[in-house]
């Protein structure tokens, strides 16, 4: 039998009483070119051919591309770190210092 844990609070999640929520993730580089002038008599399948060699070159398993390039996360969670989770999936709450004024 599998036992999952609660990857923010590790606390053991039973499959028979509790409610396991995943949460899953995609962080991808954004290449947006909108501001790239339109060449029309571009060979677009070179162009693929020309990138797709250049990744066979690559160490993929090395992580050679990089996880700045993309990354794909999945996590477990119980249900009250799932309410927190939703509360502030970004964790903005928690980079707000408040420091008392002495």
């Amino acid at each position: 039998m599998i036992h999952f844990n609660c990857d923010v609070c590790k606390r053991p999640l039973d499959s028979e009483h509790d409610l396991r929520y995943v949460v899953r993730m995609e962080v991808y580089a954004a290449l947006d070119h909108d501001d790239a002038p339109i060449d029309d008599d571009r060979d677009h399948l070179q162009e693929m051919h020309d990138i797709l060699e250049r990744l066979d070159d690559l160490d993929l398993e090395n992580h050679e591309l990089g996880d700045d390039v993309y990354q794909q996360l999945r996590f477990d969670l119980c249900g009250d770190c799932r309410k927190k989770f939703l509360k502030d999936p970004l964790g903005r709450r928690l980079a707000q210092l408040d420091f008392s004024k002495n």
